[in-house]
Parts: C-alpha cells; sequence; structure tokens
C-alpha cells in the first residue's frame, strides 16, 4: 500500500462533493434552488428506486430503499431546504404516489405539487 496518496474511492467522493456544492451555488444564483433539489430528487430515486415506488404493501427490503433513497436526497438538499425536504418524505409515507411511480425530471407532477417552486 502507497503511503500518501488518498484512495480512489475517497477522491472520487471529494470530487463528487465538490461538484454538488457547485451546482448548489449555481442554483443559488439563478434562483432554481427549489428546481435543483427536485432534480436531485429525480436523481437519487432513480438510482436507489429503478422499479418506481414499491407497492402498497412494502415490506422490510422496499421499505429500506425508499428510506435510503429519500436519506441521501436530504443530505444532498441545501440547508435552505431540508426542512421543506423532510416534510415531503413524511408527505410520501403518509399518502404514498401509485406503485411504480418513478418522477421522470424535476417538472414533475407530484414532485412540482409537493414542493413547488418559491413565489419570485
Amino acid at each position: 500500500m502507497r503511503r500518501g496518496r488518498a484512495s480512489p474511492s475517497r477522491g472520487s467522493r471529494a470530487a463528487g462533493c465538490d461538484e454538488a456544492s457547485d451546482q448548489t451555488a449555481e442554483a443559488e444564483r439563478r434562483k432554481r434552488v427549489t428546481r435543483f433539489v427536485r432534480d436531485v430528487f429525480t436523481r437519487l430515486w432513480t438510482q436507489s428506486v429503478p422499479e418506481g415506488w414499491p407497492a402498497a404493501e412494502m415490506d422490510d427490503d422496499s421499505r429500506f430503499k425508499v428510506a435510503e433513497a429519500l436519506g441521501s436526497w436530504i443530505a444532498y438538499t441545501p440547508e435552505t431546504h431540508k426542512e421543506r425536504a423532510r416534510k415531503v418524505s413524511d408527505a410520501l409515507f403518509a399518502t404514498p404516489p401509485p406503485p411504480g411511480w418513478r418522477p421522470c425530471g424535476p417538472d414533475d407532477e407530484l414532485l412540482r405539487t409537493l414542493l413547488p417552486d418559491e413565489a419570485v
């Protein structure tokens, strides 16, 4: 093992954090943070739960996938929007979308209903 070099995974994570930070800053400059937050949701959801929202009766594996996706999303959400993201998460568990639901992008109707753009 070489000393003094970061592992590729650590470097990749750091680069990913820098990229997310840059994207957040760009969204803030454009005053489109809420749309950015919905976009991050869409990307993480597609990666974590590619088959869409689970059936009405979630088993432990499905519940974990959903919780992991929502937790990751909240973690990547800028501080200014974290409380709103938590409310979206609570709303999705309280009133689940139809089985198989996958947002197609940040302008998904359900996502816009749960997390509407701020009045500018």
